[in-house]
């Protein structure tokens, strides 16, 4: 066993039971499936879906569900349902996950984990102050592991297929703040970042985001090489809906996200 499995399983024997939030992305995929194997019969699994989740992600879980034996139970997450969180603020994410935990809480009685790692704790996360105040716990966290440690340990016990994936915050990420979130902008983002992976490197970064000038594509270094076709692709895209297209750019975490 090494380290950082060893720190992690150290964590886990905390814990009687865990209710653990899953995403789909490599970080609370990674900690279930660890979890599960480790505490059979102690661990339950809760997706979220809504209209900021894409559908993707939600079959990876679901498929994991079934090859794992996890406890699986689906809910809606409710943010669409607080016009606190569509309205776009800077601090968007606490309403989302004051909402999540709150679906979560009404299913079980166990304590929630997510799947934060300590990378997660230099960036403004207003859903970690949500977290903290719900008692929320933090196995990655606590256990000091970072996300390439997270991307170790996913290979490690054979999730070949989120291992390598780039992060992928949920879709409402995408949207300048202060542009009401909106069901529709966010499957128009799924359907342009799904038809350009197809295109570009596996697991390449790629960001569609909505601006209040129009839509821009932002493409990591991995897949810069393909920008002539991912532009044309995505002009093609924005033409056929009706949106502004501004361009192709390099990727800029959290571009987004403005704070006043």
């Amino acid at each position: 066993m090494s380290d950082v499995e060893a720190r992690l399983s150290a964590v886990l024997d905390r814990y009687d039971s865990l209710a653990i939030a899953v995403s789909g992305g490599v970080d609370s995929m990674t900690l279930a499936t660890i979890a599960h194997r480790r505490n059979r019969g102690r661990i339950a699994v809760i997706h979220a879906v809504s209209p900021a989740v894409p559908p993707a992600a939600t079959l990876r879980v679901r498929a994991r569900a079934l090859r794992e034996g996890w406890d699986l139970s689906v809910t809606g997450a409710g943010e669409f349902e607080d016009e606190r969180y569509r309205a776009n603020p800077a601090d968007r994410c606490y309403f989302c996950k004051t909402n999540l935990y709150a679906r979560i809480r009404a299913l079980t009685r166990w304590r929630i984990a997510s799947g934060a790692n300590t990378g997660d704790l230099g960036d403004y996360r207003p859903g970690l102050l949500a977290a903290a105040e719900r008692d929320i716990v933090h196995p990655f966290i606590e256990a000091g592991i970072d996300k390439p440690e997270v991307r170790v340990l996913a290979r490690r016990f054979g999730l070949d297929e989120v291992a390598e994936l780039p992060a992928q915050p949920c879709l409402a990420s995408r949207v300048e703040t202060g542009i009401a979130i909106d069901a529709d902008d966010l499957a128009f983002v799924d359907r342009v970042e799904t038809a350009l992976a197809r295109l570009a490197p596996a697991n390449a970064t790629l960001r569609c985001r909505v601006t209040h000038k129009g839509i821009v594509v932002e493409l990591g270094a991995d897949a810069a090489p393909m920008a002539p076709l991912l532009h044309d692709a995505a002009r093609a895209l924005c033409d056929a809906a009706s949106r502004p297209f501004l361009g192709v750019q390099d990727y800029r975490k959290g571009a987004m996200f403005v704070r006043g």
